[in-house]
């Protein structure tokens, strides 16, 4: 599977929580790939919802949101999220801006908390670089 999220953004939310520590090529791909394994699984479960509910278009409270930030506001572009959100999900489905707008400020909150705890790790680990493992690491410690 191809990451459809680009880098930079990614890269982006790291720096926000990293401080003065440096950010490694493969830490911004290795949480990007993460946010998009963990954005196909959401868009999943927003399916099955409005499946349930008897709908064909996912909604921003499929994503459990009640209230969707302007598009602006964030950092992550709504245009790959859209993307990821098709990946898992059966063409039937369609997305509506909302519920991309509000799963890119969902996947957004995801990555900042899993900045967050790499930055830790790496400061732990006496390093001045957050790398790939640091987001490895977190992740297992939180799964």
């Amino acid at each position: 599977m191809s990451v459809e999220l680009p880098f930079a953004p990614v890269d982006a939310v790291i720096r926000r929580h990293a401080g003065d520590l440096r950010v490694s090529a493969d830490a911004a791909a290795e949480l990007a790939r993460r946010i998009q394994e963990h954005g196909a699984a959401l868009a999943v479960d927003a399916a099955e919802r409005a499946a349930d509910d008897g709908r064909k278009t996912l909604m921003a409270s499929d994503f459990g949101v009640g209230e969707v930030p302007d598009a602006d506001s964030l950092t992550l572009p709504v245009a790959p999220v859209d993307r990821i959100a098709r990946l898992d999900v059966d063409d039937q489905f369609r997305v509506s801006k909302a519920a991309r707008v509000a799963l890119a400020d969902v996947l957004e909150a995801y990555a900042s908390e899993a900045a967050e705890g790499a930055a830790v790790l790496a400061e732990h680990a006496g390093r001045r670089t957050v790398q790939a493992e640091d987001f490895e690491t977190y992740f297992e410690l939180v799964e």
